[in-house]
């Protein structure tokens, strides 16, 4: 998917835009536009700029800055945060990545619905004060755990956010009922070895998956191309690219959501759009 190219088209659509990488292109506005909420028949009409609004959204996750250092040229950060709070409750990021994703199946030549996925998680720092986090002992890290579904080629499917404590059996398995609920058509899953559990394996069977370990080729340590689930380990590289994605700065679980479905329904949109 990703080829020298590629890369080079990609960086002269970014050229394009009006000041920031991140800004909407024309192309990707008119694709977008038609997801956004309409104004209302009656009342004050907003006096904000919707595109300005999601450009402010798309910076601030790919940047990692905080709400308040929002640059001057954007609406201001409580406008902002406004919008991208409602956008969150309308599942509105999450709509527009689904979408975008099958646009890019069918882009592809393939169904709009995959049919196989490869399942993973990643534990990250959670540094907000209140937010719900625990301890994983084998990357010691104190946070949160990203358990996510992906395609073949490393388009996200599901992500479910849980404290880094929980097992990657025990977060795959609410992977399960979600996937099962919005991609019908899927029922081959490939996985490493921490999720040959018999709990997992015999609700994959109930909900009519197959679920494929692939495990190591060797003993050795590091790093290793394993066939399959390289896939994913390029998906969690292509979410830390967005500085907002390299820790769970977020207190609210549906707040970190939205954040990883901006980042991903963006690169997204901009493949489908140019």
């Amino acid at each position: 998917m990703w080829t020298r190219q590629t890369r080079a088209r990609m960086a002269s659509i970014e050229r394009k835009t009006k000041r920031y990488p991140t800004d909407l292109t024309d192309a990707e506005w008119t694709t977008l536009a038609p997801f956004l909420p309409k104004p209302a028949k009656r009342g004050r009409r907003p006096g904000v700029d919707m595109r300005e609004i999601v450009n402010a959204i798309r910076y601030m996750t790919r940047s990692g800055g905080g709400w308040r250092m929002l640059p001057k040229d954007f609406p201001p950060w409580q406008t902002v945060y406004w919008w991208f709070r409602r956008f969150v409750r309308l599942m509105l990021f999450k709509t527009i990545h689904n979408v975008a994703l099958m646009l890019d199946h069918e882009r592809a030549g393939r169904e709009a619905s995959p049919t196989a996925g490869i399942v993973d998680s990643q534990s990250v720092k959670a540094p907000a004060a209140g937010a719900k986090r625990g301890f994983d002992g084998g990357k010691k890290i104190t946070g949160r755990k990203r358990h996510i579904a992906v395609d073949t080629d490393g388009r996200l499917l599901m992500v479910n956010l849980t404290p880094a404590d929980v097992s990657d059996s025990a977060g795959a398995q609410q992977i399960l009922d979600a996937i099962r609920e919005r991609w019908p058509w899927l029922k081959h899953l490939f996985a490493d070895g921490a999720y040959d559990r018999t709990k997992l394996m015999d609700k994959a069977a109930f909900l009519d998956f197959v679920v494929e370990i692939v495990r190591r080729i060797d003993k050795e340590e590091g790093f290793k191309v394993v066939p399959r689930r390289w896939v994913v380990e390029r998906t969690f590289g292509w979410m830390i690219r967005w500085r907002r994605l390299v820790r769970d700065y977020e207190q609210r679980i549906d707040v970190s959501e939205a954040m990883i479905h901006v980042a991903m329904g963006s690169l997204l949109l901009r493949r489908i759009s140019h």
